[in-house]
């Protein structure tokens, strides 16, 4: 049988350990490590972070919008960042938030998703707010191309909470019928589920049973968004070993460009999650 994404994640994540470097190229990091805000510079920084992610880290996961803001260029650089990174053995998140309804879902699955696409990711981060089921061509097409998918449920932001915190007609909060829901969908199949979940590092008040998830967590908001490891630490300290990601990015970036004390700093949050989880 082979191995699914979740699988894969999970193992790769016990060896590794749970850090995610994010490779954020907005114009303000690319200006602070003296590149200029182009696409030259958005490849140097991208395939720079790449190069130093090989043998420290078991994830990436790149923003899609810092690429998309470029157009066909940026996109052209994300393809070859998500290339260099597959064949490093790195595990692929293209952070990009889609989500609609019907066949514009099945258009987006096969962007991220399909084996034919020069995005293809070995998962993707997909928006629920459109109705979880909504988002099935997704789950389907990661099971058969065995990828994954990471649907957001509990972010940090503010305007997120006022809709996430709302309630269902049946009394349940938004955000936990999402995580009932990705919950239910792992539960479907064996062993640990490629459906996993977005919550933010802050949000330490949400009624749901995180063991029970059987899935990954992403869970982003360490460092210059104020959150620590060590939130996260006791956020999940019932959970398995190798089922929570913690992305970083801005921390870590902001000691480049230099690649020696871009590797230290990567060295140094990948040891402290290792030592958390």
């Amino acid at each position: 049988m082979a191995e699914t994404f979740g699988q894969r994640l999970n193992e790769r994540l016990k060896e590794q350990g749970g850090l995610c470097l994010g490779i954020d190229p907005s114009s303000t990091t690319l200006l602070e490590w003296d590149r200029p805000d182009s696409v030259e510079g958005l490849e140097y920084f991208a395939r720079a972070l790449v190069e130093l992610a090989i043998d420290e880290v078991a994830v990436i996961k790149p923003q899609v919008a810092y690429f998309e803001r470029f157009g066909s260029q940026g996109y052209a650089v994300l393809e070859q960042v998500l290339a260099e990174a597959r064949d490093a053995g790195l595990i692929t998140i293209a952070d990009a938030k889609r989500g609609d309804i019907g066949s514009t879902n099945q258009g987006y699955a096969q962007a991220w998703l399909d084996e034919r696409s020069p995005l293809r990711a070995d998962a993707v981060t997909v928006n629920p707010y459109l109705g979880v089921g909504s988002l099935i061509d997704f789950f389907d097409l990661a099971q058969s191309t065995e990828r994954g998918v990471f649907v957001l449920a509990a972010t940090s932001n503010a305007e997120g909470r006022e809709i996430q915190r709302a309630h269902s007609d049946s009394g349940e909060r938004i955000e936990e019928m999402v995580l009932r829901t990705i919950r239910d969908y792992n539960h479907r199949d064996e062993g640990f589920g490629s459906v996993g979940a977005v919550v933010g590092a802050t949000r330490d008040d949400v009624a749901f049973d995180w063991e029970s998830m059987a899935g990954p967590f992403l869970v982003p908001g360490v460092g210059v968004q104020g959150a620590s490891v060590e939130q996260v630490a006791r956020m999940f300290e019932r959970c398995a070993k190798g089922t929570v990601i913690v992305p970083i990015s801005r921390a870590i970036c902001q000691a480049g460009p230099s690649k020696s004390a871009l590797r230290d700093s990567i060295r140094r949050f990948a040891d402290e999650v290792r030592d958390s989880f």
